[in-house]
């Protein structure tokens, strides 16, 4: 039994009887007039069956667990023009019992629905939660004088799946092993390669470069490439600035590969050498990192794997001056937020934020093995900041890695990529 079809197990054996499950592919994106962004399959929908076409639903059936799939037919004169498609007679190919005309789904679904009791959706697409709305009423209306059944109830399939999704099998390791090394060399090249006069762009090639001549063919979101102040803008992506002398320049990126992502964050000199300021800043954030990550086992909590972060980072702001008062004081006034404004980490895997609840009831879960986690303190001083010396300005640092829960602790999945202020100037500072 492949690794899809005891996910399809185990998913529909989790439900109850009497019950369909539906999968709609993503939608293809227009990015200009007739020109098409590259399609990216419905993350669920990869992780069931590893189909990667638009204009199909995925139907599953918790009585006689059948995988059906409705899909585009062959069609000789568009796949000329945009590539071979499956075909629904090809279904059988991805693990599907049965093949149907995605033209055919209303017809077919009207039948399947009978004597069913509930019918779950993805809880985010409103169009096809629509669209069966429709449909149910329409069955009711044609059978309604029959002796058939018809579900009342619509559910959410999202917070079943998704708990599968955030614990990894061996095979979702192996290739997010595989995506975080692509992305850690990406990581070495740029350090190699940067240097003043450079633009941001210039350098965000050399990681489209690396990933895709190691068989990444796509970003798993778009790069941040923030030199300078720009260090400082958490989500910055225009990366056109033309990097200067003594800049640090912050570079968050990550390939994704077979549809997993990775997502890994350096920040160092574009000279070569960090100033005596950018180092201090730089070093806390680095012991916040291997303080955080430190802590990763089975039956820690998530939130206390944050506030080493928020304690690590403000202890290391007042023995610097960019704090004053007790560790207590500014933790409990959160006078570290101005430096420090996001949370130390997310899930990542076939999504780059990754599906998955972070606690429940008021409570925040437990790291248990199989999970994956990214580790990103980070310290943003932008430019003119309040009460704090000019040196300080325009410095950004964040540091960020991608772990994953073991049965006796952690495996740093991206440690192919140095973090040590030796190693990184010995990069940067190499021909």
């Amino acid at each position: 039994m492949n690794t899809y079809q005891k996910r399809r197990d185990e998913l529909v054996s989790s439900l109850p009887k009497n019950s369909l499950v539906l999968i709609a592919s993503a939608d293809e994106i227009i990015r200009n007039n007739d020109a098409m962004f590259s399609f990216r399959q419905n993350s669920d929908l990869l992780y069931l069956s590893a189909f990667n076409e638009p204009e199909s639903i995925a139907l599953f059936d918790t009585d006689n667990k059948k995988f059906h799939l409705f899909c585009r037919d062959k069609d000789p004169l568009r796949e000329q023009w945009d590539g071979k498609r499956l075909g629904y007679k090809g279904a059988s190919n991805i693990g599907a019992d049965e093949g149907h005309d995605i033209k055919e789904f209303d017809s077919k679904f009207l039948e399947l629905i009978k004597n069913k009791e509930r019918i779950y959706l993805q809880k985010d697409n409103i169009h096809l939660s629509t669209k069966i709305d429709a449909l149910v009423d329409q069955a009711k209306k044609e059978f309604g004088r029959t002796n058939y059944s018809f579900p009342e109830e619509f559910f959410s399939i999202s917070p079943i799946l998704h708990e599968m999704r955030l614990f990894k099998d061996e095979d979702e390791i192996s290739i997010m092993k595989k995506a975080c090394s692509i992305s850690a060399q990406a990581h070495i090249r740029a350090m190699k390669s940067v240097k003043p006069g450079m633009f941001e762009y210039e350098l965000e090639a050399e990681y489209v470069h690396e990933f895709m001549k190691n068989g990444a063919r796509d970003c798993a979101y778009t790069p941040i490439v923030g030199s300078g102040n720009n260090s400082c803008i958490l989500h910055y992506n225009q990366n056109d600035r033309k990097m200067e002398n003594g800049d640090l320049v912050l570079v968050d990126a990550g390939c994704e590969y077979q549809g997993y992502a990775s997502d890994i964050t350096r920040t160092f000199p574009v000279n070569g050498k960090f100033s005596p300021e950018q180092k201090l800043i730089y070093e806390i954030v680095l012991e916040a990192h291997k303080n955080c990550i430190e802590m990763l086992k089975p039956g820690i909590s998530w939130m206390d794997v944050h506030r080493q972060s928020i304690e690590t980072i403000t202890e290391g702001l007042i023995e610097i001056n960019l704090l004053s008062g007790s560790l207590e004081e500014n933790i409990e006034k959160e006078n570290y937020s101005k430096f420090y404004m996001h949370r130390v980490g997310h899930w990542l895997g076939l999504d780059v934020h990754d599906v998955g609840g972070y606690g429940s009831e008021g409570d925040w879960r437990l790291m248990e093995p199989g999970m994956v986690t990214t580790i990103e303190p980070g310290i943003y001083i932008k430019e003119g900041l309040e009460g704090v010396p000019e040196e300080f300005h325009k410095i950004g640092v964040r540091i960020e890695d991608d772990v994953l829960i073991t049965d006796d602790g952690y495996e740093i999945l991206s440690s192919e990529v140095p973090v040590d202020v030796e190693s990184i100037e010995k990069l940067a500072s190499s021909d």
